[in-house]
């Protein structure tokens, strides 16, 4: 879908904040409200908006304790591979998940509360994934840059 610079503007503007009313995004956009309703809904229909969230501060949820953990399957089938990923998108620690190419197969975020809860997660869900031949762990000394946005030009 083609965006032109008020649907961007628009974009920018929910990903700041979707709680503002339709009312507040027109006048800001020097448009109609029905005019941003209707950008809106097609932004969504479209899939460019895909959901609406709440982001929640990690340190005042005792999950402050990030880790990216590289892994490296044994076999690289697509039984195989698509088996990993459908455990790993039943751990609720896990973030995010990245397929990727290089030494390793898969880059985890998770977050936990510390050292010891991170330990119990790779001893009792992690490494009780089939076919995880090995696995690298960095754990985030601090976070410098963590957007949820998407930069659209």
């Amino acid at each position: 879908m083609e965006l032109d610079e008020t649907d961007k503007q628009l974009v920018k503007l929910l990903q700041e904040n979707c709680k503002k009313t339709t009312k507040e995004y027109a006048d800001i956009l020097q448009l109609s409200k029905t005019a941003v309703y209707e950008r809106i809904r097609r932004l969504e229909r479209n899939g460019v908006i895909t959901d609406y969230v709440a982001l929640v501060n990690k340190k005042k949820v005792s999950k402050d304790f990030t880790v990216l953990c590289h892994i490296r399957l044994v076999q690289h089938t697509k039984e195989n591979v698509l088996k990993f990923e459908r455990e790993v998108l039943k751990l609720d620690e896990v973030s995010e998940c990245f397929h990727v190419g290089g030494d390793y197969d898969y880059i985890l975020k998770i977050n936990v509360e510390d050292m010891k809860s991170y330990r119990e997660f790779m001893i009792t869900k992690l490494t009780a994934i089939n076919n995880i031949g090995n696995t690298q762990s960095s754990f985030v000394i601090n976070e410098v840059k963590n957007s949820p946005t998407v930069h659209l030009g």
